[in-house]
């Protein structure tokens, strides 16, 4: 009861802030006085909150106990204990630090985007947007995954990640020993999952990235682009818009990208070959689905250059008549 109330009150008090601030505002960019407000400008309130977030964070993490996260079957108590009725009702057990933390973030994704879509209403293209993180969090992030590992009995011990929208390398521990061997012995279940999240990178994401390129995923499907949609909304000025910025931000993802790439090879190859009768996949098979991996995405980048360049020729003759 004391879950439902103060959510539903923290819901309907964000509602009613949003309806009152935004129901006059014409259609446009509405960021008045974002640069005086004390919270969204790097004032005291907003110092004030991000130190409670880092500290938040690092309880969450490192020291869950201080939440109320009870230890060795003990009851959970302070704010964690407020989720237990409704980790009851998908699992039949008091709730973890983890389901605490996905409820609130889902929450949280959910009530600003109802903000942001009231914000921009008069934007289609913002308000579709919006929707589709919305549905995304809720549905393939939160509830199809709880009623699953509800339905399967929590996986005891057995726990893998059923985010059916999560991909390598945002999912950074995929490919680790433990979480494979999980998704293996869970059955039927496991498997789907296991071969969706190769499915995912290999095949989903490539395509869709080429077709409609890499904003279809952080800023209509990924939980982490949803919450700075969203909820990160008010602070969006703050960020840097030059074009050092922008060169900087991209050696810094290519650069994370590649080390994710080759530290998964090697965690991979490290444990294929500690008991080679477990998988059927062995050491120098691995090494050749490698070597094939990369000649494929080699000749497709030679193939996209090629198609660029020719592009690019079509233009210049059009523009000089020839």
């Amino acid at each position: 009861m004391t879950f439902t109330i103060a959510f539903t009150l923290m819901g309907m008090s964000l509602l009613w802030y949003s309806f009152q601030h935004y129901a006059t505002k014409k259609a446009g960019v509405k960021n008045d006085g974002v640069w005086f407000s004390s919270l969204a400008s790097r004032g005291v309130i907003g110092w004030i909150l991000g130190i409670v977030l880092t500290g938040f964070y690092v309880l969450l993490y490192w020291f869950p106990e201080v939440l109320g996260m009870g230890k060795a079957g003990a009851a959970n108590t302070g704010i964690i204990s407020l989720f237990d009725p409704l980790s009851n009702v998908f699992h039949g057990k008091p709730a973890s630090q983890w389901f605490m933390y996905g409820t609130m973030y889902t929450f949280a994704i959910f009530f600003f985007g109802i903000k942001f879509i009231y914000k921009y209403r008069h934007n289609r293209y913002q308000v579709i947007r919006t929707l589709s993180v919305m549905f995304f969090q809720l549905f393939l992030a939160y509830l199809i995954p709880e009623i699953l590992s509800g339905l399967n009995g929590g996986f005891e011990g057995n726990w893998f990640d059923m985010d059916l929208k999560n991909q390598w390398p945002l999912d950074y521990d995929f490919a680790q020993q433990w979480h494979i061997d999980n998704m293996l012995s869970a059955g039927n279940i496991g498997w789907f999952f296991f071969i969706w999240s190769l499915l995912l990178v290999f095949v989903v994401s490539p395509y869709l990235t080429y077709k409609y390129g890499k904003r279809w995923y952080c800023s209509w499907v990924c939980g982490c682009g949803g919450l700075a949609e969203t909820a990160g909304d008010p602070w969006r000025h703050l960020s840097d818009k030059s074009i050092n910025a922008w060169k900087i931000e991209r050696w810094m993802i290519h650069a994370v990208l590649l080390f994710s790439f080759v530290m998964t090879i090697a965690v991979v190859y490290s444990y294929l070959g500690k008991d080679p009768s477990k998988y059927s996949l062995t050491q120098t098979g691995f090494t050749w689905i490698i070597i094939g991996l990369l000649l494929a995405l080699a000749a497709a980048y030679a193939f996209l250059q090629k198609k660029n360049a020719d592009g690019n020729k079509n233009k210049i003759y059009l523009a000089s008549g020839s």
